[in-house]
């Protein structure tokens, strides 16, 4: 039979199965060939091909990976090999905050490039939107400026409830993935988000101001969405998973040399400097690139982030 992937963590895994058995299973052989080379082969929102057991029920064997629509991915540093965070997802809910953490958002530009990479809708949701920093100028060009090259943007407050209707609504029967920094508030969005869910969220530290990862491992779960949010219509569902937070996000699968077909606002202009696809944007005469920079077509902030993202790659030095 098929199932769904839940979650997972040393070769267990809670698949939701066709007959509507949650079962654990094991990966047969602890490798399928279709994920050789991750450090995860499995994420939530995989179907897979299953045996159930004929000595227990709740239990089961992973013979194979029904093919992905998609993935997302990104490179574990410490594993120093791709790490799959969900698949077959709608949208990729890429969640920040003008502070308490710190706005970061050349994290948000590597998720931006990695979701066009791999064909994943992104939605920029800016929580905690009632903090003063949110009045914050340069955190409003930022925000603004994604908004500019047609990125949706939601703007919220898991604690004032300000857009959470917004967001309710477009998670409606679809698949989301929810991925940011600790300390975010993703736990704090979905606890609104369904009244019945209630997801521990963590403290921020005061020595740093980062968050403690409260969520341990990646978990998609079918919500019923607050009627309040839905105008009072009952039964209105979504499926999230909601996703440990993390310190950096590393790109995978993308060079340094490619990362320009990434930055949406640059794909226009690439091919159409006098260096052809060979410019590296940097000092060259007849830059398209720079041109649309300084003619204000590109946002000088989006170049800027480019720019450290590129040289990162190419040093191996990761800023936050």
């Amino acid at each position: 039979m098929q199932g769904l992937v839940l979650n997972g963590s040393k070769n267990v895994f809670e698949v939701e199965c066709e007959d509507d058995v949650i079962r654990f299973c094991s990966i047969k052989g602890k490798i399928l060939k279709s994920s050789r080379g991750y450090y995860n082969p499995i994420a939530p929102g995989d179907r897979v091909e299953l045996n159930d057991s004929s000595l227990d029920k709740d239990k089961g064997q992973i013979i194979d990976l029904v093919p992905r629509r998609n993935e997302f991915v990104r490179w574990n540093i410490k594993k120093r090999q791709p790490q799959l965070i969900a698949a077959n997802v709608d949208y990729l809910m890429i969640v920040t905050t003008p502070d308490e953490p710190p706005f970061r958002p050349r994290f948000i530009d590597r998720a931006l490039c990695q979701a066009e990479y791999e064909g994943i809708t992104p939605v920029i949701v800016c929580n905690k939107y009632d903090l003063p920093a949110a009045k914050d100028l340069d955190f409003q060009e930022r925000i603004n400026s994604w908004e500019e090259i047609g990125y949706k943007v939601i703007r919220l407050s898991a604690k004032t409830g300000e857009g959470m209707v917004d967001l309710a609504q477009l998670l409606e029967n679809h698949l989301s993935a929810f991925v940011g920094q600790s300390g975010v508030g993703k736990s704090s969005i979905i606890n609104v988000l369904d009244q019945n869910v209630v997801l521990k969220t963590g403290s921020l530290s005061q020595k740093y101001g980062r968050g403690t990862h409260t969520t341990t491992k990646g978990s998609l779960m079918h919500i019923e969405l607050d009627e309040a949010l839905m105008g009072g219509l009952q039964g209105m569902t979504a499926d999230i998973i909601d996703t440990p937070g993390v310190r950096r996000f590393l790109l995978h699968d993308i060079s340094a040399d490619n990362l320009a077909f990434y930055f949406k606002d640059f794909k226009p202009f690439l091919g159409k400097c006098s260096y052809g696809m060979s410019c590296t944007h940097q000092n060259e005469k007849g830059c398209a690139v720079q041109k649309a920079v300084s003619d204000g077509v590109i946002n000088p902030l989006r170049y800027d982030s480019w720019n450290r993202i590129a040289q990162e790659m190419k040093t191996g030095s990761f800023e936050d």
